[in-house]
């Protein structure tokens, strides 16, 4: 039988903030406080650096009671001076951008789409491919122009 799992975890998870192994927070005034939760990576961090910076524990004990390594509280730290609260989310995982279709690419269909008022965008794929060497998906060359022309019209 499946186990129901817990509605804060699974918005933890969510939210991608889900810590990994709450079963390393050792830290004895973080864990016998009801308000504070192991699973909660955003509150773990800010309670380590917390500790050093307000409290004056050393950085590798804090670092330890609260399951992290020296390096994760010096990204810790760096990241909440930063950003406040929100830039201890770890960030979304995967590309951060178009790699295959490069303004470069996009300048080019613009201009082949400028010429010829019968071709659509998903018909330059087979000569983006001859041209340039990348093989895309039709839909992707249209999306990847959508934000193309978005970018380059607020830039006018």
């Amino acid at each position: 039988m499946a186990r129901r799992r817990d509605p804060k975890e699974a918005a933890l998870a969510e939210a991608r903030c889900l810590n990994p192994h709450p079963e390393q927070v050792t830290d004895p005034e973080f864990l016998a406080s009801d308000f504070f939760d192991a699973r909660d990576a955003v509150q773990v961090k800010y309670e380590m650096v917390r500790k050093v910076e307000a409290g004056g524990a050393a950085v590798t004990e804090a670092a330890a009671a609260f399951g992290y390594s020296r390096p994760a509280y010096y990204a810790a730290a760096a990241a909440l001076d930063a950003a406040g609260l929100e830039g201890l989310v770890p960030a979304r995982p995967g590309p951060r951008g178009a790699h295959k279709l490069t303004d470069e690419i996009c300048a080019w269909a613009e201009e082949q789409l400028a010429a010829s008022s019968q071709l659509r965008p998903a018909q330059l794929a087979g000569p983006v491919e001859e041209r340039f060497g990348v093989r895309v998906h039709p839909r992707s060359i249209e999306r990847a122009l959508a934000r193309y022309r978005e970018r380059h019209s607020k830039s006018r």
